[in-house]
């Protein structure tokens, strides 16, 4: 059977399984470049391990070192590179964790991490120093604290369910989560982060989506789609399922070097997401995670490339270019200066044309 072929098996259970996790694997699905051995060789000795289902190595191209796909999953000899600014938790979530698996960045909102699995390990992961490494799923007994400190703070208005990643857990436990988190009475939305509608979409089944608009029914999805190529049609099923049963779908796609870094796969995707009804929410500036240098851009190109796409874009398929500030000191929206001078009553803009406007504001009322 050919790898494409047992990529679409439709259990899930299945994929996890059979996920290439080592450098036997990495051989048989790659023509794998000596860095790209290197690189897999210090990930199962010491660093981020190695996973990949079989549908997201299908997307992958198996003879090409530079493919967007191979790049986000095969690791590489670069990793064992630090630059400076490179940080081992680079958005301070231990510094701000304020009960076990529970992390609050800004006052209305709160972090869950409910795992530290995946079914593919991305190498710029800003989780790096925990993904993969034991435990899985959290236990109810375990996510306790969680829930009554948040049950202390209903100041708290927003959970966001991350890990690792939530959805390979059981749809039971998944249930279990955000009905303990409904029973709070304090939260307003609930997000649930996930990678699985793009590396392992036959987890997105009736049953599950059922639970994700019923247990809590403000629950968001956002997802994580970051090439034109992973919106296959097993993805395109699996987020279709979504919306259609009522639950809102955004995505988060990470800028990263050699892989969608320039404005014309960038436009492909947002559009593509559009057109399967999935909002383009943010694009990120890569965090500095440790050994992920080889794989992040300069600020200044997701400026030109945000100044490109404005006005060639519906403002539904346009995202928000934002930088995670190093250290955990919050989300800040970065972007093409548009304004070209300011004085009393008078504003200069610069359009996407190129063409300078004023925009005169009113008189002041008595």
């Amino acid at each position: 059977m050919t790898l494409r072929s047992l990529s679409v098996a439709p259990d899930w259970r299945w994929q996890v399984r059979n996920a290439i996790t080592d450098l036997q694997g990495l051989e048989a699905a790659f023509d794998l470049t000596d860095a790209e051995r290197t690189g897999a060789a210090r990930a199962l000795e010491a660093g981020l391990p190695i996973s990949i289902t079989p549908y997201y190595a299908s997307l992958c191209d198996r003879a090409d070192p530079t493919c967007g796909i191979r790049r986000q999953c095969v690791p590489h000899a670069e990793e064992a590179v630090e630059i400076p600014g490179d940080l081992v938790d680079p958005l301070g979530e231990e510094a701000h964790e304020v009960a076990p698996d529970l992390v609050q960045r800004y006052p209305d909102r709160a972090l869950l991490l409910v795992s530290d699995r995946c079914s593919v390990y991305c190498r710029f992961c800003t989780r790096s120093r925990m993904v993969g490494q034991g435990g899985g799923a959290r236990s109810a007994e375990r996510l306790e604290p969680a829930y009554r400190y948040l049950e202390a703070h209903p100041e708290i208005r927003e959970v966001i369910v991350s890990g690792g990643d939530p959805l390979l857990a059981s749809t039971n436990r998944i249930e279990a989560i955000l009905t303990r988190l409904a029973s709070l009475g304090t939260l307003d939305t609930v997000r649930v982060a996930t990678r699985v509608p793009v590396t392992l979409p036959m987890r997105i089944d009736d049953e599950l989506c059922r639970v994700l608009r019923g247990a809590f029914p403000a629950t968001w999805l956002m997802t994580h789609f970051n090439h034109p190529r992973e919106l296959s049609e097993e993805a395109s099923r699996a987020v279709s399922r979504l919306v259609d049963h009522g639950v809102p779908v955004m995505n988060q796609s990470v800028l990263l070097r050699g892989i969608n870094d320039d404005a014309a796969t960038l436009e492909t995707l947002f559009r593509g997401l559009v057109r399967r009804r999935v909002r383009p929410y943010y694009l990120l500036q890569a965090d500095p995670v440790r050994g992920t240098g080889h794989l992040r851009t300069p600020i200044a190109t997701g400026v030109e490339i945000m100044a490109h796409l404005q006005g060639r874009l519906s403002g539904i398929a346009l995202p928000k270019l934002i930088v995670d500030t190093p250290g955990g000191h919050g989300k800040v929206p970065h972007g093409p200066n548009w304004v070209v001078a300011e004085k009393p009553g008078v504003t200069t803009f610069r359009t996407y044309r190129g063409r300078e406007v004023d925009y005169v504001d009113p008189p002041e009322v008595a």
